[in-house]
């Protein structure tokens, strides 16, 4: 059944509606903006000894004149949050204004209705709506889809000119997610990160080592260390594999993973302590997706075998990676890397055994 977030300081309207909706909907009531935008937040609630979380509403009906916060500060505050935006939000307001109903349109509501509203309009229209909704999320499922696919392709094309590397960029972007997940539960960097941020990460991540499509094989399959014009060559693959992504994505409409993976190809070798590459960025001068990378990056590298040496022990790696703390990588990240220890072994075994 859909839910229906209703949100009104009248306790009147929120009896109205709910009497008009119950049948066909779920009905979830909210007499502020403050208690609206914590009931579009996933909550967590125990049901029969079982914790459950309470996914956001399907469609919101927002009023517009409300105290402390209104309707037009609600409405920011929920399509600023990257996971809600999707959200159709249908305007309630007692007087029909078009300057108003303009401004509204123009920051996202999809429709109004004037209060009191008549049951057999309110229910044409939150119909309507949640149709329209529904199928542009089966288009971005499937325009998603098309370009996980293309990803896949061009993360294939890297790895099929080393077959010692086959499966970096899908443990890689697990592990960015692992990371990222253990981050958002931990309440650090809640400015950028969430679940759905996180999912942008692991959809670029397969993206980081683009640029080496443009490397010569005498470089990327030498079995031995690279003198330093073969690793000043190799550095270029940062550069290159982040203009790549860019003029890629200058030819099709912008999705919000984009400027991730472009920052992730150009920025995942940039070290906290100012000496990685290629622009020698600092601490947080690095994008947090480009350092989230850089350890499942050099993670996975040392677990792994390559041409050049043999496969380290998950203890030995995770070793050298928290020794790497404050000097290669975020301290932050470091501690939640720490936290997740056992279930990156646990990773690396299940797809072993696959």
């Amino acid at each position: 059944m859909k839910r229906i977030l209703v949100v009104d300081d009248n306790l009147a309207t929120l009896q109205q509606i709910n009497a008009q909706l119950e049948e066909n909907y779920e009905v979830v009531p909210a007499k502020s903006g403050a208690q609206a935008l914590k009931v579009c937040s996933a909550v967590k609630v125990t049901v029969d000894g079982r914790e459950e979380t309470i996914p956001p509403p399907d469609l919101i009906l927002l009023d517009l004149d409300m105290p402390d916060m209104d309707g037009f500060e609600t409405m920011a505050n929920i399509k600023k949050n990257m996971a809600l935006r999707h959200i159709p939000v249908i305007f309630l307001t007692s007087t029909h204004n078009t300057e108003v109903e303009v401004k509204a349109l123009k920051n996202g509501a999809v429709d109004f209705i004037t209060k009191p509203a008549e049951k057999d309009i309110l229910q044409h229209r939150i119909g309507v709506h949640l149709n329209l909704s529904d199928y542009h999320r089966e288009l971005e499922s499937k325009v998603r889809y098309l370009e996980d696919s293309i990803i896949a392709s061009f993360s294939d094309m890297i790895e099929y000119r080393d077959e010692e590397t086959g499966g970096h960029v899908t443990r890689t972007a697990a592990y960015v997610e692992l990371l990222g997940l253990e981050l958002v539960l931990r309440e650090q960097f809640q400015d950028e990160l969430n679940p759905f941020t996180v999912d942008l990460m692991k959809r670029a991540a397969p993206l980081h080592d683009v640029g080496k499509i443009a490397i010569p094989d005498v470089i990327m399959l030498k079995p031995g260390l690279l003198n330093d014009d073969e690793f000043s060559l190799m550095k270029t693959h940062t550069t290159k594999g982040a203009e790549m992504l860019r003029k890629i994505f200058a030819r099709v409409q912008s999705q919000p993973y984009h400027n991730i993976a472009v920052s992730i190809a150009q920025s995942h070798h940039e070290r906290w302590d100012g000496k990685g590459y290629p622009h020698q960025l600092k601490g947080e001068e690095i994008p947090l997706c480009a350092r989230l990378m850089a350890v499942a990056d050099v993670f996975d590298a040392l677990i792994d075998k390559r041409v050049y040496k043999r496969a380290m022990s998950h203890d030995d790696a995770c070793r050298i990676i928290i020794s790497e703390k404050e000097h290669m990588f975020d301290p932050v990240i470091i501690e939640a890397f720490e936290g997740i220890h056992d279930r990156l072994a646990n990773f690396k075994h299940s797809k072993t055994a696959n």
